[in-house]
């Protein structure tokens, strides 16, 4: 995803690899996780290192919205993003708390910036180019 690469020297962004959850190790299609990229070659990240999640949703949308939204929420991950391939749509989840995330938005806007880099300008549309 080519589009990710604005975060170059900021953070590691990982594909469809292991996360260290305290009940389990889910594989979020991409993991977006601090630097350095050698902490991992001791251990999976754990939520500590972690600035967001995305999973691409084509037929798991259903299991993406309910089973790992509440992994993610519970383990405290900031930001979760779901990339709904079939209808287009980017829908992110904020702000975790008692087991669930407070704010859901279908982002409407083409442009979005993530809680842990503000000023990276991702443009929406090249998210579906996965």
């Amino acid at each position: 995803m080519d589009t990710l690469n604005i975060l170059k020297g900021k953070a590691d962004v990982r594909f469809n690899g292991p996360i260290t959850l305290s009940n389990s190790e889910p594989e979020p299609d991409i993991a977006i996780v601090k630097l350095p990229e050698s902490k991992y070659n001791e251990h999976h990240p754990y939520p500590d290192d972690i600035f967001w999640l995305i999973e691409i949703a084509n037929s798991s949308l259903n299991k993406d919205l309910s089973i790992k939204k509440n992994i993610y929420a519970q383990a405290q991950i900031p930001q979760y993003w779901i990339i709904n391939l079939m209808e287009q749509e980017l829908i992110v989840f904020r702000q975790p708390e008692n087991g669930d995330y407070a704010v859901k938005i279908t982002w409407q806007k083409p442009i979005i910036n993530s809680l842990a880099f503000p000023e990276i300008d991702i443009i929406i549309s090249q998210l579906f180019n996965c």
